[in-house]
């Protein structure tokens, strides 16, 4: 094994005990963090594949680390947002839905009372 391949094989190493400690931090992964994720792990690989190809595996999987946590984290972050909309247009439809049937209640009480006239 050369140097290069060691390097990348503790950049990994690195890359994946940070994500599992991280990982275990706190609660449930958010869609922002998945995606940065998913988008570091994935430029770190393609990043060492096109380094290796010039003779620098290890800065290779740097740079590509690095752009794909960024664009993971975009991506990520367009997802939660979606998520955040979408529970939010289901809190207001149930809103409505409780509304409209205490209205319907009120509707039926009404038909059921004597005129007072």
């Amino acid at each position: 094994m050369n140097i290069a391949t060691i390097r990348l094989k503790r950049l990994a190493g690195i890359v994946s005990v940070t994500a599992l400690l991280a990982g275990c931090a706190g609660g449930s992964l958010t869609a922002r963090e998945k995606g940065a994720g998913v988008g570091a792990l994935g430029g770190a690989a393609a990043g060492g594949i096109i380094g290796s190809a010039v003779r620098h595996p290890g800065a290779g999987a740097a740079i590509g680390g690095l752009l794909g946590l960024g664009a993971g984290a975009l991506v990520g972050d367009q997802l939660q947002g979606r998520d955040n909309q979408a529970k939010e247009q289901d809190t207001q439809i149930q809103r409505n839905q409780i509304e409209l049937e205490r209205q319907r209640l009120e509707l039926e009480e009404l038909k059921g009372r004597k005129p007072e006239y």
